[in-house]
């Protein structure tokens, strides 16, 4: 290969380059990730059209279950696009995109009671099955959440990753970022360079930051502008009682934390703890801070496949 190198992602309709970098800035487990490009499925939820990445293999003797990744707030599922690969071998892997983010539908209301519903029928159109595990992110866990009460008897398990569920007076006295309106700009290459990461936070995989940008924003009559609905925003997503979610989850269910996180403190992980039953896997990731898919990736793929095999190695009803 040349000194410089390109790494392009393929959507329907449209290739884009997403790096160009030397080698040495990109490792190989990333370009190997890259070349196991998902397709690309939709599926109507509620009048809402909602999109979703799947990594299918014909062969499915070798397979233990399924995953379901779900994204954090105001993100996609190409957060996982570099990540689901390495599931592949055991597992049938999908990443979905929440409605009023990625390239899903928008709606007039958000609530948590629709997104359950949202990955209930990814799992559903995509045939993932019973055996499967739901891995949520951030604002994605609180969602997980949710869904692992409704729905936590028809899959294996649940896996939250540094998603705060505090006590709700706690919960109730803390202060939201006000809210700001949506910027738009002259091109693709000016949105992509505003991209940032929220809460802010120093990422030395830088690859992986733009990786993300460069999903992060479509062209309108106004301009390219961030793919996220503002109303999906609101701070009003918060109000919901997800430690009561947490508690009543129907299946398996543990928590991933970064050891460096800006929301989850010790407080927070202990009660969250107490809500889940005894001997759920609580496991913090070292040096890891809150995006700890993109500053420590290939321990959060480790634990995630030592949970599921411990999970996996109980008696299945």
């Amino acid at each position: 290969m040349n000194s410089n190198s390109k790494i392009e992602i393929m959507q329907p309709g449209k290739k884009r380059t997403l790096l160009k970098s030397s080698n040495n800035d990109i490792p190989d487990w990333f370009k190997w990730a890259m070349s196991n490009a998902p397709s690309s499925h939709f599926v109507s939820v509620k009048d809402c059209q909602i999109h979703y990445l799947l990594w299918d293999d014909p062969d499915e003797k070798k397979r233990s279950g399924s995953i379901l990744f779900v994204h954090g707030g105001a993100a996609h599922s190409h957060w996982w696009s570099f990540l689901a690969p390495f599931f592949r071998k055991n597992y049938k892997v999908a990443a979905l995109d929440l409605s009023g983010m990625g390239d899903s539908g928008r709606r007039k209301e958000y609530n948590a009671g629709l997104r359950a519903e949202e990955i209930y029928s990814v799992i559903k159109d995509a045939n993932l099955g019973r055996f499967t595990y739901v891995i949520g992110h951030s604002f994605g866990g609180l969602m997980t959440a949710k869904f692992a009460k409704k729905y936590g008897e028809e899959i294996a398990g649940a896996l939250i990753a540094d998603s705060p569920i505090r006590p709700p007076d706690v919960n109730a006295r803390r202060k939201r970022p006000p809210h700001r309106a949506k910027r738009y700009y002259p091109d693709f290459a000016s949105a992509i360079a505003r991209f940032r990461l929220l809460p802010e936070q120093d990422c030395s995989n830088d690859f992986l930051v733009k990786h993300i940008a460069h999903h992060s924003v479509s062209e309108t009559p106004d301009g390219w502008t961030w793919k996220f609905d503002e109303g999906a925003m609101h701070a009003k997503r918060f109000k919901e009682p997800y430690h009561q979610y947490l508690k009543e989850a129907k299946c398996n269910i543990g928590l991933i934390y970064g050891e460096k996180s800006s929301l989850l403190d010790e407080k927070t992980v202990a009660f969250m703890r107490s809500l889940m039953p005894k001997g759920s896997p609580v496991i913090s990731i070292p040096e890891a801070q809150h995006h700890l898919l993109l500053d420590q990736p290939m321990a959060f793929i480790s634990v995630i496949r030592l949970i599921l095999q411990n999970w996996e190695s109980k008696p299945k009803i």
